[in-house]
């Protein structure tokens, strides 16, 4: 029987722990009595995936079998989650591939000849022919690239359809293919609770029209967790417009899980508790970090990002979107909820370099605090590991240069709008419309691999809640200036950074280090 998460007080026999600081890792000694929250361990993969996938088309929540959809001269629009997911990416063959190819030979077998497959890219970057290819397989492809198979692009002013309105006003524009189509495909990697639903069409196919009114200060504000679909204004949108879809569109969806296997074997011991290392992964850790440490910061980078995750898939449910999503939570409840007792006074959280996601690194200060204070959201029922503005220490370099040079709006967000100010509310209302309407920035989200103009307010904004309930970000080992640009503060060691929070929480604080990745959520009683 797989292990379940657990909290561990640190005493004195508890060994340094393992701390993820971006393209690297440490080991450090924590004050007694803090808790550790471990994830559970990674449950059992299935088996038989082929079967898994059948057995869910075939016999679909809340809908007629895949089969049945199907028939001579229909349209069909395959749509699936980005590069974003999973984090890192999985061995291949990708569980997407898996899905599409059986999708495929069921279409193909009823004569329908009329089929589109679309990444739902939303406002992200566009995926790269390769990253393509290695998500959906050779042979889909070789059969489908480019003409059959492409990017979202939504600031296609011909590609693009204004569906409804909901109750509440929120426009719902999304792909042209997938709205004149006679069934919707969309097939899913749900890496976390955040993911999947309603969330899936409306967003991965969305345009800003569209977008802007959830992904937004107001909303996000009122989103207690953004794991917690309940408590989560942003999926509540999301929802709506889902519905209203729903009345003008048959969509099929099929929503995959995995399991915590989020490390390869020659990275194994950053699966495993630390008192449970072996000599072997204790000399395997030693060589990693010195490797690391002695490595120049491009091939750091270049050996992380040929990370793949030997993740199991825990699971495959297709059909009516909501009746699909209600099991998948049920999966990942399963493998990733922790039960802590009560909220700490100070919470710490290293950050690891994750995915390929922002094409050459996430070496990127926005996209760094973005998944920091995100870290802050990790929750099942919406209350926080720390109490109302408590400290949250993160580890992670945060450097002042930018590492790609596909994305000159975060550039330039960085360089002018957080210069003048932090306040999520005040960039959104002088800058947001500029930067989502700019006519270059349009231009290289449509033709180069840059995220659309509006997509580094959106990373900012994500953390708006965070900024509002904490109060104080120190980051250890962090560039100074970089870090100021953002609003928080930095501190050379994590000595020096408890000492910073002694300052609003006193000498002797409760302290929790959530102890991730492989990722998890805390259920804080």
């Amino acid at each position: 029987m797989t292990r379940p998460g657990f909290v561990l007080d640190v005493d004195e026999r508890t060994p340094p722990l393992l701390v993820h600081e971006g393209e690297g890792f440490r080991l450090q000694r924590f004050p007694l009595g803090t808790q550790v929250v471990y994830p559970p361990d990674p449950l059992p993969g299935i088996r038989d995936v082929p079967g898994a996938i059948r057995e869910a088309l075939l016999h679909p929540q809340g809908s007629e079998p895949l089969p049945e959809l199907l028939h001579p001269g229909m349209r069909l629009t395959i749509a699936f989650d980005d590069i974003s997911l999973p984090l890192p990416p999985m061995v291949q063959p990708d569980i997407r591939q898996r899905v599409i190819e059986q999708v495929l030979e069921m279409a193909a077998r009823k004569g329908v000849e009329d089929v589109k497959i679309v990444v739902a890219n939303s406002l992200h970057r566009r995926m790269t022919p390769s990253e393509i290819k290695r998500a959906v397989g050779e042979r889909v492809f070789r059969s489908f690239w480019p003409g059959d198979l492409s990017n979202h692009d939504a600031e296609d002013p011909n590609g693009l359809t204004h569906v409804g309105v909901t109750d509440r006003g929120e426009d719902v524009e999304i792909s042209r293919r997938a709205a004149e189509s006679d069934l919707l495909v969309y097939v899913n990697i749900n890496l976390v609770a955040m993911d999947g639903g309603h969330k899936s069409v409306p967003v991965g196919l969305g345009s800003y029209r569209s977008l802007k009114h959830h992904h937004n200060v107001h909303t996000m504000l009122n989103s207690r967790s953004y794991m917690d679909p309940p408590s989560s204004a942003l999926h509540g949108s999301a929802a709506r417009m889902g519905r209203l879809l729903a009345d003008h569109l048959k969509v099929f969806t099929v929503e995959t899980t995995l399991n915590g296997e989020t490390f390869p074997s020659r990275f194994g011991f950053l699966n495993k508790r630390e008192w449970e290392w072996s000599v072997k992964d204790q000399a395997m850790f030693l060589a990693a970090k010195r490797a690391n440490d002695r490595a120049p910061s491009g091939i750091r980078r270049e050996i992380f990002r040929r990370i793949e995750a030997p993740y199991g898939v825990t699971g495959v449910n297709a059909g009516e979107t909501e009746a699909v999503h209600e099991r998948t939570l049920e999966n990942l409840h399963r493998q990733q909820v922790v039960e802590v007792n009560g909220q700490a006074d100070v919470l710490v959280v290293g950050l690891p370099y994750i995915c390929p996601y922002n094409v050459n690194s996430i070496m990127n200060p926005i996209l760094v605090q973005c998944l920091g204070l995100g870290y802050f959201f990790n929750l099942y029922r919406g209350k926080p590991l720390v109490r109302p503005g408590g400290p949250m220490i993160l580890f992670h370099p945060v450097p002042w240069e930018f590492h790609q040079v596909h994305h000159p709006s975060y550039v330039d967000f960085f360089d002018e709008v957080l210069a003048e100010t932090t306040d999520p509310s005040a960039l959104e209302a002088k800058y947001e419309q500029q930067y989502a309407t700019d006519p270059w920035y349009v231009h290289l989200y449509r033709n180069s691999y840059a995220y659309h103009g509006v997509h580094p307010f959106y990373m900012w904004y994500w953390g708006a809640h965070a900024m509002d309930y904490l109060g104080d970000v120190i980051f250890v080992g962090a560039d100074r200036k970089a870090v100021s640009r953002m609003g928080f503060r930095t501190a050379s060691t994590f000595a020096d950074a408890m000492e910073m929070a002694s300052e609003t929480v006193g000498g002797s604080p409760r302290t929790t280090y959530f102890h991730a990745p492989p990722i998890m959520l805390a259920d804080v009683r």
